[in-house]
C-alpha cells in the first residue's frame, strides 16, 4: 500500500493505542516515526503532533521533545501537547519554561498546564496557573474542578464550583459529573440535591453516565432511598449503574437488598457483572455476616462470569471470615493468595482480631503487614488496653515513637446550609465552639440519666480517668453531632463524614443521641456507613 499523509494518520493512531495499552514498551512509535521522517512528513503538523502526544502518553517525554524541536512549524496544538506532557510527568520547570515561549497562549494552552499538573498530582501548581489566567472559559473551570476532585479535595472543588457559578458560567455535563463526584466524596447531600435540580431545570441530557454519577452520589451520601428512586426511574442501565447501586447498598448496610439487586442484575441480559460488581456483592456479605453466601460468590459465582479475583475481593472475604470469628480460616486464605496481600487485606484481619480480642494473631498481623499507619498501631494498643495488657500498650507507643509514627487526628465534616464544616478532635477554633461545648455538656447530662458511662479503655492508659473523659468528649464526630443539633432544623438528619474508624465510645454516644433527641444520624467512617435511629445502629454494633 502506498503511504500518503492521509493513510499515515490511521497507522499512527493504531501505534499510539498499542503503545499505551497492550505493549507500553513496544517500538511501534519509534519505528513509525522513522518512516515518517524518511517520507518527509515532518511539515505535516497534524501527524507530527500525533507523535508528540503518543510519546508523552507512554512517558517518553524526551522523545516527544525531540520531535517537537525537529518541527519546521509549530502550531498551538504542538505547544499544548508538549506542555501537557511535561506537566503530567511532573516536570514543572520545563512545562513553565515552554509555556513562556508560546507566542500567543490561548485558553486551551493554559488549560493544558492546569490539567497536566492536576494529572501529576501537583494541585498547588495547577491552582497557581489557573489563578494567573487572564481569562477563563468553561473548559478551564472544568479542568480545575475535575482536578481537585481527582486529587481528593472535594470541599475545594465544591467551593470552586460555587465561585464558577457566581462568575456567570453555566455548568455543562462535564461540570455536573465532577460536582456530583465531589458531593459524593464530601457527603454534601444538599449540594448534590441542588445539582440534581439544576440538571432537571436546564434539561441536560440524562445519559447513563450522568445517571450513574447521581446514583453514586446519593448512595455515598447515605441517602439510599433517593439512590433507589433514581435507579428505578432509569430506562437504560449499564454495568456501572448496577455497580454504583449494589456497592452503595452494601456500604450502607443494606446487605440483603444489595444481594437482591445482584440477582436482578443477573436477569438483565444487557449487562454482565464485572470485578467491581463482586466487590459490592462480597462487601454486602461481609457487612451482613453472610458467610455461606460470601463463600459461594467468592469461589463459584465469580468463575461463572469469568471474573478473576483481585485484591479487593480477598479483602472483603478476609473481612467476612474475620468478623464472623473464623480468624484461622481468614489467615489461611491470606497465605494462599496468588498475589501479595496489601495493608487493606491485613487490616481486615486485624479488625477481626480486635472484635474477637485475639491478641496473639493481632501481633502476628502487625508484624506481617509491616504496619506504618498510626491507625493500625492504635488498634493494637486499644486491643491491649481492652484485655488489660498495659505493658503491651506501652510497647506500641514505644514502637510508634521509634519509627516516627504519629497518630492521625480524627476529622469529621458536616454539611450545613450549603457549607461544609470540618472539625478536628480537640480543636476549639470553630466560630460556634462555645455553643457546641454547651450542647455537649447538655448531652452529657441527659446521657448520664440514661446510665451512660464513657468507654475509656481505648484512650492511652497513662492519663487520669478525668483526662480520658475530656479527651473522649472532644472527638471530632461528637463535635460534629453537637453542631448538627444546634445548627439545623430539629427534624433534619445529621450527616457526617469521618476520616477514621468509629471508636467504641463515639459509636455508643451516637446511638444514645439518636434515641434521646429523636434524630437520625448518618456517619460514613473509613470503612462503612452507620445509620443511627432510635438508639440502634445499622451495623448492629459489628464494625
Amino acid at each position: 500500500m502506498q503511504l500518503s499523509q492521509h493513510t499515515f494518520l490511521p497507522l499512527l493512531k493504531a501505534a499510539a493505542a498499542a503503545s499505551t495499552s497492550a505493549c507500553p514498551s513496544s517500538h511501534c512509535l519509534p519505528s513509525l516515526h522513522a518512516v515518517h521522517v524518511k517520507l518527509g512528513f515532518l511539515a505535516n503538523a497534524r501527524i507530527t503532533n500525533g507523535f508528540i502526544q503518543g510519546y508523552c502518553a507512554t512517558g517518553r517525554v524526551t522523545d516527544a521533545r525531540r520531535v517537537f524541536d525537529e518541527m519546521p512549524h509549530r502550531d498551538t496544538v504542538s505547544f499544548n501537547s508538549m506542555i501537557h506532557g511535561y506537566a503530567v510527568s511532573g516536570d514543572v520547570r520545563s512545562a513553565r519554561h515552554l509555556f513562556e515561549q508560546v507566542p500567543a497562549p490561548t485558553p486551551i494552552t493554559w488549560t493544558s498546564m492546569v490539567a497536566g499538573f492536576c494529572h501529576a498530582g501537583d494541585v498547588e501548581s495547577a491552582r497557581r496557573v489557573f489563578e494567573e489566567m487572564p481569562q477563563r472559559d468553561l473548559v478551564s473551570w472544568n479542568a480545575m474542578v475535575s482536578g481537585l476532585v481527582g486529587n481528593k479535595r472535594p470541599v475545594e472543588a465544591l467551593c470552586l464550583f460555587g465561585r464558577m457559578m457566581e462568575e456567570g458560567f453555566v455548568p455543562n455535563r462535564g461540570t455536573v459529573v465532577s460536582a456530583l463526584s465531589a458531593c459524593a466524596s464530601a457527603g454534601a447531600l444538599e449540594t448534590g440535591k441542588w445539582v440534581h435540580a439544576f440538571v432537571e431545570k436546564k434539561r441536560l441530557w440524562w445519559d447513563v453516565f450522568l445517571c450513574t454519577a447521581l446514583v453514586d452520589m446519593y448512595a455515598k451520601c447515605g441517602a439510599v432511598e433517593l439512590a433507589l428512586n433514581v435507579f428505578t426511574s432509569l430506562r437504560a442501565r449499564n454495568t456501572c449503574t448496577w455497580n454504583a447501586l449494589i456497592n452503595g447498598l452494601a456500604m450502607n448496610g443494606y446487605s440483603a437488598k444489595a444481594l437482591d439487586m445482584f440477582r436482578q442484575m443477573e436477569l438483565d441480559m444487557t449487562v454482565v457483572p464485572d470485578k467491581v460488581t463482586f466487590v459490592g456483592v462480597l462487601l454486602a456479605c461481609s457487612h451482613g455476616g453472610f458467610v455461606d453466601a460470601g463463600k459461594e460468590h467468592f469461589y463459584m459465582t465469580s468463575k461463572k462470569y469469568g471474573v478473576g479475583l483481585i485484591l479487593e475481593h480477598y479483602a472483603c472475604m478476609v473481612d467476612l471470615l474475620a468478623r464472623s470469628g473464623h480468624l484461622q480460616e481468614a489467615y489461611k486464605l491470606i497465605s494462599e493468595m496468588p498475589m501479595k496481600p496489601d495493608v487493606v487485606v491485613w487490616r481486615a484481619l486485624l479488625g477481626g482480631c480486635r472484635l474477637h480480642k485475639n491478641v496473639k494473631m493481632a501481633e502476628t498481623v502487625i508484624t506481617e503487614m509491616e504496619a506504618t499507619c498510626s491507625g493500625d498501631h492504635v488498634l493494637l494498643s486499644n486491643l491491649y488496653a481492652a484485655v488489660g495488657r498495659w505493658n503491651g500498650v506501652e510497647d506500641v507507643r514505644r514502637t510508634m515513637r521509634s519509627k516516627g509514627i504519629e497518630k492521625i487526628p480524627g476529622c469529621s465534616s458536616v454539611e450545613m446550609d450549603g457549607s461544609i464544616h470540618e472539625f478536628i478532635s480537640g480543636d476549639k477554633s470553630h466560630p460556634s465552639y462555645d455553643d457546641i461545648h454547651a450542647k455537649l455538656t447538655e448531652i452529657g447530662g441527659r446521657m448520664q440519666q440514661q446510665g451512660y458511662v464513657r468507654e475509656t479503655a481505648e484512650v492511652f492508659y497513662d492519663i487520669e480517668d478525668e483526662e480520658k473523659e475530656h479527651a473522649l468528649g472532644h472527638h471530632s464526630e461528637k463535635l460534629a453531632i453537637a453542631f448538627g443539633l444546634i445548627g439545623g432544623p430539629p427534624d433534619a438528619t445529621i450527616r457526617i463524614v469521618k476520616n477514621l474508624r468509629f471508636c467504641m465510645d463515639c459509636h455508643k454516644f451516637a446511638k444514645l443521641v439518636s434515641k434521646i433527641y429523636h434524630r437520625e444520624i448518618v456517619v460514613r467512617d473509613r470503612a462503612r456507613f452507620h445509620h443511627f435511629r432510635g438508639g440502634t445502629c445499622s451495623c448492629n454494633d459489628f464494625w
